[in-house]
């Protein structure tokens, strides 16, 4: 094909997925220079533009999407079959690249840390962005998220971590106000509402005795991130509802009252989860066993 080579095709299907040749050198791991040249020169030999560049982006031509369209299953198959043979060495090694959010990254970040402890030929790349992403699309081995946002056609794997949302108020706050009793008189309260990576405003939903409601809160105040929602519940604007691991020294300390916490009870936290239809490399394996057994090991810790 023109004296093209298997890394010029996979540079051009990694710049294509990513996006960016910034994004797609980051990931093959070469300069933004290096792999601007290495297209360029696959061009020059095709007689044909394969990207539309501007300052600000970079998009697929048709024909550099016909090209991909026929190669990208071989790809696939490629990656696939060296991925059959990686399960095999006895020793993984490695870059293992997960995505996550930023509070995930926090949550499992000590599990990466000990891994990485037992298996000095691994290096873990630990992306996060509040934002879901097509992991197979975007080269990830694997992400950490919520089981509820997971796709369905993936494989996860609880890491044994119970989350809690609850709803805070300073006392100072409450002193100026009844204290809320029932779900219900959240609507007479000044409420701060919490906005999500992706725009959306975060639902407060409750739950008790298997009963499950979402109250539509009022409030002047939307604050940018639960961060700020704690912040601002601190200073006596309202009460917020926040992940417990955010308030809980404010609530021991009394900084912070915790209302209606039959209300709030804990469910699942993240889950590890990965493509069902690609083998695991030795690499992702090796975290996946590794993932299971720190969770044994924390739940025996916790009893």
């Amino acid at each position: 094909m023109s004296g093209m080579t298997l890394a010029d095709l996979r540079a051009i299907a990694t710049v294509e997925a990513a996006g960016s040749f910034r994004g797609a050198a980051r990931e093959l791991e070469v300069s933004v220079s290096s792999l601007s040249h290495q297209v360029a020169t696959v061009e020059k030999r095709l007689g044909i533009r394969l990207f539309n560049r501007t300052t600000r982006s970079v998009s697929i031509t048709e024909a550099g999407e016909a090209l991909l369209k026929r190669v990208r299953p071989a790809l696939n198959d490629i990656d696939a079959a060296l991925a059959a043979v990686d399960h095999l060495r006895s020793t993984p090694s490695g870059t293992l690249r997960l995505n996550t959010s930023e509070g995930g990254a926090e949550r499992i970040l000590p599990l990466v840390i000990d891994f990485l402890a037992n298996h000095p030929d691994m290096k873990v790349d630990l992306v996060t962005e509040g934002r879901l992403v097509d992991i197979v699309a975007q080269g990830f081995d694997a992400g950490i998220r919520l089981q509820d946002v997971i796709p369905k056609d993936m494989i996860s794997v609880s890491l044994g971590q119970t989350e809690s949302f609850v709803i805070v108020a300073s006392p100072v706050y409450l002193e100026r106000k009844n204290i809320p009793t029932s779900p219900g008189d959240l609507l007479q309260h000044e409420c701060i509402r919490a906005r999500l990576p992706s725009g959306s405003l975060v639902n407060w939903e409750l739950e008790r005795n298997g009963d499950t409601i979402s109250v539509d809160v009022r409030g002047r105040l939307v604050a940018g991130s639960t961060e700020l929602s704690v912040l601002a519940a601190r200073q006596h604007a309202g009460i917020a509802y926040v992940a417990l691991r955010a308030v809980e020294h404010d609530i021991s300390s009394g900084k912070l009252v915790q209302l209606l916490p039959e209300w709030t009870p804990p469910y699942p936290g993240v889950c590890l989860y990965y493509p069902s239809r690609r083998l695991p490399s030795a690499g992702l394996r090796a975290f996946i066993d590794h993932a299971f057994e720190w969770r044994r090991q924390n739940l025996r810790g916790a009893t």
